[in-house]
């Protein structure tokens, strides 16, 4: 099996990227090229690019996430995007939600042998926290499911007026046209491609932005956010 033996050097530009925090991300890299695969978490094929294909293509993502926001990275899996985000920005603070508890066994073991303060892993699929994740205004998603039903998972965990960040492929602008209804129905209101990571990766990575309204997720989602207030409310009174 592919092990951390076959992890390669970090490249010169990993060291720009991760700034002081250069040693967490090779401990990230050590870990996902051994804990990760033996979990199957990744795949042991996916160990000789680790830091092209997955670090440092989801470490720039931070160009286009704003300063001092709350995130929430949906199904953060292995934690990408998530940690690579939160190695480069401290100043956020970041949610990782995914509901295998294998995962987010790794995800917490992760977080404490980094030291990541401003991360907080939570068990849960993202249609089951609505109502208790307080509303962020950045959700980061990469590899977890076509835009449309994505954004039925990540837009109505965002308050009003946020974006969700989506790593894709060369496909994304076939995406957003599939998905023009369905985003327009979660009160979407504007949706580009933008491309981050010059002079970093090779190809950019390709980032689909999605800018809702005030009412993240549309009327359905604004009933159902409402219910699961009232809900926590009784709870606390008890």
């Amino acid at each position: 099996m592919t092990d951390a033996a076959e992890l390669p050097q970090p490249p010169e530009e990993a060291q720009a990227v991760f700034g002081e925090l250069f040693p967490e991300a090779v401990r990230y890299a050590e870990l996902l090229a051994d804990a990760g695969v033996k979990r199957g978490l990744i795949g042991p094929r996916e160990v000789p690019r680790l830091w092209e294909r997955h670090l440092l293509n989801c470490a720039v993502l931070s160009e286009v996430v704003p300063e001092g926001v709350t995130v929430c990275d949906v199904g953060s899996g292995a934690g990408l995007p998530g940690i690579p985000l939160a190695l480069v920005r401290p100043d956020l603070k970041i949610t990782l939600l995914e509901p295998l508890l294998r995962r987010t066994n790794f995800l917490q073991e992760v977080v404490e042998l980094l030291g990541l303060d401003h991360v907080t892993v939570v068990r849960g699929r993202a249609e089951e926290v609505l109502g208790t994740l307080q509303p962020v205004h950045v959700v980061t998603a990469r590899a977890v499911a076509p835009l449309d039903r994505l954004a039925g998972w990540g837009v109505p965990l965002l308050r009003p007026y946020g974006e969700m960040l989506a790593l894709k492929g060369d496909t994304a602008e076939e995406e957003i046209n599939g998905a023009r209804a369905a985003l327009s129905k979660l009160g979407v209101l504007e949706t580009e491609v933008l491309q981050v990571g010059e002079g970093v990766v090779d190809p950019l990575s390709t980032v689909v932005r999605v800018v809702v309204g005030e009412s993240p997720g549309g009327v359905r989602f604004a009933a159902k956010r409402a219910k699961a207030a009232r809900v926590g409310r009784t709870r606390r009174r008890r």
